[in-house]
């Protein structure tokens, strides 16, 4: 029986047609996306959802009056497809306590970083790119890591280094860590939980 997977999006979703592409291809096993959530009605990735099938939801915050009733929305979402592992995939809105506590070990994130460097709050997008450029730093990458309370704070999954070129823009860069690392490393880390193969910590 195939894991249910939910995705949680709030743009363009290059994330998302990466879990799809690697789903057609057989890279994720034992696993669907069956649910494709969005925090914004414009967004692409719920054109990537409609253009291969996948059922799609829009629940904007402001429309459901405070953050309680916006997760207990997505709650209800959840519920309802029976989903088994949530996949944050550029999903700009910070999750409670309460709702991660609520599907501990079954919310996975990629960061466009190599944790514990240029993450928490306000590491997001392109400020990450742009901060390891200021810094200086020859590698950056991107990691898999299960969702806790704090932002980024969670066990780490999977890594993958990418190196750093000297005319790296912000932009070049994001585009680098997007193609050799977080395309990769998602569908990886998809695959190992609906194969069972993230159970345990230290696994």
């Amino acid at each position: 029986m195939n894991k249910k997977i939910a995705v949680l999006v709030s743009g363009g979703g290059t994330n998302l047609q990466a879990l799809i592409d690697a789903q057609k291809n057989g890279i994720i096993k034992n696993g669907e996306i069956s649910l494709v959530i969005s925090n914004n009605k414009t967004a692409y990735a719920l054109e990537r959802a409609r253009m291969n099938g996948i059922p799609s939801a829009v629940v904007i915050r402001k429309d459901c009056g405070s953050q309680e009733m916006f997760e207990q929305k997505i709650i209800s979402l959840l519920r309802e497809h029976e989903i088994d592992l949530i996949v944050l995939a550029g999903f700009m809105s910070i999750l409670s306590a309460d709702f991660t506590g609520a599907f501990e070990r079954k919310i996975i994130n990629v960061h466009p970083s190599l944790i514990p460097s240029f993450c928490g709050k306000g590491f997001y997008g392109l400020h990450v790119h742009e901060a390891a450029l200021a810094y200086g730093v020859k590698v950056t990458g991107a990691t898999v890591h299960f969702v806790n309370e704090i932002p980024d704070g969670g066990e780490i999954i999977l890594q993958k280094a990418v190196e750093i070129k000297k005319d790296d823009t912000p932009e070049t860069l994001q585009k680098r860590v997007m193609t050799e690392a977080e395309w990769k490393i998602l569908p990886e880390a998809v695959s190992l939980f609906c194969e069972g193969k993230l159970n345990n910590r230290g696994e």
